[in-house]
């Protein structure tokens, strides 16, 4: 876990894959505690809410090109990792999850074993790899990928 602080394109590609996978956009339902005012309409307090996260992740204002899968959006100009406050994929708030740092430290350790014990190769030429998701209902579906895991 030390090598992490000196990996951030590696931190940046797990940040991405979680941005752009984004298996399960929808947050969980939240109740409103006091009416609020939100971009011109009233909510009443109480009403049952369900949070988009995907939006937040796909939000052009923090993400220079939200459709596609860009390991720079969370490195900054001299190549270092940088947080990005639209990046949610754990929810956010009083009910955000408890096993963030774990499920983090847990994506760096399993993909960084991977890489170092396996070579991966795409059955398709990568000019012809449609990385866009497919929406279906209220989750994002990553597309099908074949490709063959060789031993180092």
């Amino acid at each position: 876990m030390e090598d992490r602080l000196q990996m951030p394109y590696t931190e940046a590609v797990i940040h991405e894959i979680q941005r752009f996978g984004d298996i399960v956009p929808l947050g969980l339902p939240r109740r409103v505690t006091r009416d609020v005012q939100l971009r011109g309409y009233t909510i009443p307090k109480g009403t049952e809410i369900f949070p988009m996260l995907g939006t937040a992740m796909r939000d052009p204002k923090h993400f220079a090109r939200p459709e596609e899968f860009d390991p720079q959006h969370f490195l900054d100009q001299k190549g270092q990792f940088q947080k990005n406050e639209a990046f949610i994929p754990f929810s956010i708030g009083k009910r955000y999850c408890f096993g963030e740092h774990l499920a983090r430290a847990e994506l760096f350790l399993f993909l960084t074993s991977i890489l170092q014990h396996f070579r991966f190769k795409s059955a398709v030429p990568p000019e012809d790899i449609d990385l866009s998701p497919m929406l279906v209902g209220l989750a994002t579906i990553p597309q099908i990928y074949e490709f063959s895991v060789i031993p180092r």
